[in-house]
């Protein structure tokens, strides 16, 4: 349904209930003339109740037409748009394969202007240029990436003037069913804004890049994302930066992914200044989450957590956790599957930090404590 045909419908059905509320209180009227010298108390009974019945129809006009105000009210969208569009641009190159395109957006770090944007757009990539949305386009050069965030940082040879930079919020305060827009270059039309909702948080994504690790605390959204959104904003409310869209599901219908704005907010300043980003937690170990149907088939007494299925060899968790141990929590924090494992690890943990893990063992409860490690170097 069109967005004019939903306004004229609603419209319809206000100016219905206004006529009907008038008709109402025009019987109303007439009734309280008929039998103003009546003193039958039933008949004041009823009087009472048309009278809650109007305040009821004048109730529901009213709410009719806030619900109106707040659908018609495309100005927030219009105006974040308008202040926001110059601050987003086209990122493209050349890899062994073909061109690449992708999204990215202007960043002020300790008064240095960069770009920001995925690490799977830039990944290989050669004679890498940044346009902006007035058309002009320059030469760019990665500063520094994270393909365990899909994150990458450039260094675009422009202007001051040209750079308009986005503010970025903090994700740890969204909730599900914030309204969010996305800005980027789908299919190369530059500019396209999608809006839609957070239709989840604390999602674990695995892209090509990350060598089977997953990508932590991942923004599920209903945001329409295709090919070329990637590396763009997403954006609250305010126009704040609070996630950057990398991927979606093919086939899927709604659902899309964004690296939370905290994660860039944590790794930007080492993807800058040495290129790289050290701090993702390694626990060596691979495994699958609990449910209760495995549950029963292995006889456990808990149904939530994440089963180990094998202990990597020299890892950190060699000869202190055994194939299946269930991880149930994590320095006293309960994790009922591998997105919170994943998360707790990323968000709370860093290399070289010891973590005390409770574990179901034989259908014992038992703690063990393991030194974490930095994850291996990604594969090229």
């Amino acid at each position: 349904m069109s967005l004019y045909n939903s306004h004229a419908k609603v419209m319809t059905s206000l100016v219905v209930m206004i006529f009907a509320t008038g008709l109402l209180v025009g019987g109303l009227t007439l009734f309280f003339v008929t039998v103003t010298d009546d003193s039958n108390s039933g008949l004041h009974t009823q009087i009472a109740g048309l009278q809650a019945q109007v305040s009821e129809l004048e109730g529901f006009q009213n709410a009719t037409y806030q619900n109106i105000t707040i659908y018609q009210d495309d100005t927030a969208l219009i105006e974040i748009y308008a202040n926001v569009k110059d601050s987003v641009v086209l990122v493209q190159g050349i890899t062994r394969d073909g061109s690449v395109q992708g999204s990215g957006f202007v960043y002020t770090y300790q008064k240095q202007n960069v770009v920001i944007t995925n690490y799977h757009v830039v990944q290989g990539a050669a004679n890498l240029s940044v346009t902006f949305q007035n058309g002009n386009g320059y030469s760019a050069t990665v500063l520094g990436s994270d393909p365990y965030a899909d994150l990458a940082v450039v260094s675009v040879d422009a202007p001051a003037a040209e750079f308009k930079p986005l503010q970025i919020a903090s994700s740890s305060t969204l909730r599900v069913g914030e309204q969010v827009i996305a800005i980027g270059n789908p299919y190369g039309l530059i500019g396209t804004l999608t809006p839609g909702v957070i239709s989840a948080l604390g999602r674990t994504i695995v892209e090509n890049t990350t060598n089977r690790f997953s990508i932590a605390n991942v923004i599920q959204t209903s945001t329409p994302i295709n090919p070329g959104n990637s590396g763009g904003p997403l954006l609250n409310a305010a126009g704040e930066v609070i996630g950057i869209t990398t991927a979606i599901l093919s086939d899927s219908q709604g659902l899309a992914f964004a690296i939370p704005s905290n994660t860039i907010l944590r790794e930007i300043g080492a993807l800058i200044t040495t290129g790289s980003y050290s701090g993702h937690s390694y626990l060596g170990v691979n495994g699958n989450d609990m449910n209760y149907n495995v549950a029963q088939q292995m006889g456990s007494s808990v149904t939530y957590g994440w089963r180990i299925v094998s202990i990597v060899n020299g890892g950190p968790s060699d000869g202190k956790l055994q194939a299946g141990d269930i991880i149930i929590a994590l320095n006293g924090v309960k994790i009922k599957n591998n997105d919170d494992l994943v998360s707790y690890l990323e968000e709370k943990t860093l290399p070289g930090q010891s973590v005390n893990i409770t574990v179901i063992r034989n259908n014992a409860s038992t703690s063990v404590t393991v030194v974490l490690k930095e994850r291996p170097a990604p594969t090229t």
